[in-house]
């Protein structure tokens, strides 16, 4: 490719609303452009790095027997209503209607289609196990689209469904399809764990996602500093003190706290620790308001509140009106001393081992000190309700928790028969009878992982692709102020061997100046740099540089092609 002839227009700022480094890079690179909000074009050299992504994807999907097709884009309401998403799914599902006033929604996912498609086309057990996937745009109608094509409304995303017949051959595939995630991620070049992971909107038990390790990821991934094991912060279990309760040994008191609400505030009026304190969370029950119980310094973790059987799915807090009635207070002085009998009192394992703890009074305006569970305030149960924090235990028994940000852009999940038995999904048996088969999902948001790898790879000049995601590996770059045959036909000569060795090289013949041609090659991220120039051919050199190097080098032909293989 000849930069003369390709479209390429790069820009030395980024708009004030881009705020993230991908989107301004992206949009500096003239990788993308905004169409509406969340919605974007992608440039021809945005399709050139997307289209690389795709292509790792699909040849890893197909190494591990995966089958290739496309499914609509626009599916009908009635297959969505089958499932129970129609209205669940919420206001992200973009929902249309037609001329006939038949109403459809713009695919966000297509567990819905591809039981439609499995049910009419699959019924034997002879046909299982069989795995089906396709690369394609949804729409997700976000809140509030930000970050470029990190948080889009419009996406291109390779999903896969699975269908078993027992759980032993969805274990199998499950983990066919980890190896495969592991792999193209490797392939790409991207610093990535894989965490368990909560399964969210999709559903089922068990799920890993993949995280692309960043600083402005927004995903906390805890991982153990003496093992493999990671998750997600909203998943990592917080382990139970080994310690025991020590018995009380100071006396419950009220004391004044006029305008003290926040632990902070409290602990440092009081002149306490915040782990000496206990915060008291209420929230919407199945049948009421539910108190939830943590030490001072710790964070409610609400995917783990939202699995209470007593919350029934979500975590919400109480409203204004509930915690009055329920404590006679309002919220920043409520605690379990005297709670009401009918409010289940449920308590942190980091919490329940706190003795003469300091919280609130359930009267406006004071705490109290000395509070301990059992002799003052009742305890229903025991539970994990706190997110993990740095120097945790880990989970599996080997070393502690290190926190590190991460961009989630693959997720796998084992969905059961969360689909297959609301669809009426069914194959015959060995022996003749009907069965509804188990299914796996498998997403990997293929524009998002562009945008992973320019978090991850990116310094004051622009962007630094991993060499398998750049659009091209070898930017060869002309400087002829004096038009001089020679150096052009030396650049046109090293440009087709390069190609002929399977090195994939641009010519930048744009005739610009050599600060603007650095400047441009720099920014869109080519890996490798050679300069061909009148003084070069009369020292029977190139000059070479990497794109994260601090100098330039003057190589001769062997030595600049021994560094390309």
């Amino acid at each position: 490719m000849r930069l003369s002839q390709f479209h390429l227009n790069t820009a030395r700022e980024a708009p004030a609303d881009a705020e993230i480094a991908s989107h301004k890079l992206m949009l500096r690179a003239g990788m993308i452009r905004k169409l509406a909000a969340g919605i974007y074009t992608w440039s021809p050299l945005g399709l050139r790095v997307l289209r690389k992504v795709e292509g790792v994807v699909r040849e890893e999907m197909q190494r591990a027997g995966a089958i290739e097709m496309t499914m609509p884009c626009v599916q009908p309401r009635e297959l969505w209503e089958e499932s129970g998403r129609w209205e669940k799914y919420g206001p992200t599902l973009l929902k249309m209607r037609d001329r006939k006033e038949q109403e459809y929604c713009f695919g966000p996912t297509h567990e819905e289609i591809i039981c439609d498609f499995v049910r009419s086309e699959v019924s034997s057990y002879k046909q299982l196990p069989v795995t089906f996937f396709q690369v394609q745009t949804k729409f997700r109608d976000e809140i509030r689209p930000r970050f470029g094509v990190m948080r889009a409304r419009e996406f291109l995303m390779k999903d896969a469904y699975s269908f078993h017949l027992d759980q032993t051959s969805l274990d199998e595939t499950y983990k066919t399809m980890f190896d495969a995630y592991s792999r193209i991620f490797t392939r790409l070049g991207l610093k990535f764990r894989a965490v368990a992971a909560d399964s969210g909107a999709i559903g089922g038990d068990v799920s890993h996602e993949f995280q692309v390790l960043a600083d402005s990821g927004e995903d906390a991934i805890a991982f153990s500093n003496e093992s493999d094991y990671a998750a997600n912060v909203e998943l990592a279990e917080a382990m139970a003190p080994e310690m025991v309760r020590p018995e009380p040994s100071k006396e419950l008191k009220r004391v004044d706290t006029p305008t003290q609400k926040t632990i902070a505030e409290v602990s440092a009026f009081l002149n306490v620790q915040p782990t000496e304190c206990v915060k008291t969370v209420l929230v919407r029950g199945v049948g009421g308001v539910v108190a939830l119980c943590l030490r001072g310094d710790h964070e409610l973790n609400e995917v783990k509140a939202s699995k209470l059987p007593e919350l029934g799915g979500e975590s919400m807090l109480a409203s204004e009106e509930q915690i009055l009635a329920a404590t006679g207070a309002h919220a920043g002085f409520i605690g379990p001393v005297g709670l009401p009998a009918d409010v289940p009192v449920i308590v942190d394992r980091a919490a329940s081992v706190l003795v003469d703890f300091v919280c609130g009074g359930n009267q406006d305006g004071t705490h109290l000190t000395g509070a301990n569970w059992h002799r003052d305030a009742r305890v229903t149960r025991i539970a994990d309700l706190r997110k993990v924090v740095a120097g945790d235990p880990s989970p599996d028994g080997r070393g502690t928790l290190s926190i590190a940000r991460g961009i989630e852009v693959g997720h796998i999940f084992q969905n059961g028969r969360k689909y297959t038995q609301t669809m009426n999904v069914t194959v015959l048996d060995a022996n003749g009878k009907s069965v509804t088969p188990l299914t796996g999902c498998y997403g990997i948001g293929v524009s998002r992982v562009v945008a992973a790898a320019i978090e991850q790879g990116h310094d004051e000049r622009g962007i630094v692709w991993p060499e398998p995601m750049a659009p091209w590996r070898v930017a060869v770059c002309i400087i002829n102020p004096k038009n001089d045959s020679k150096v052009l036909e030396a650049a046109e000569s090293l440009y087709r061997e390069l190609n002929e060795r399977g090195i994939e090289t641009v010519l930048d013949d744009r005739g610009l100046r050599p600060g603007p041609m650095f400047a441009d090659i720099e920014l869109i991220g080519i890996p490798h740099r050679v300069v061909v120039s009148e003084r070069g051919l009369a020292n029977g050199t190139f000059e070479y540089r990497g794109r994260v190097d601090t100098e330039s080098r003057n190589l001769d032909k062997r030595e600049l092609l021994a560094l390309f293989g």
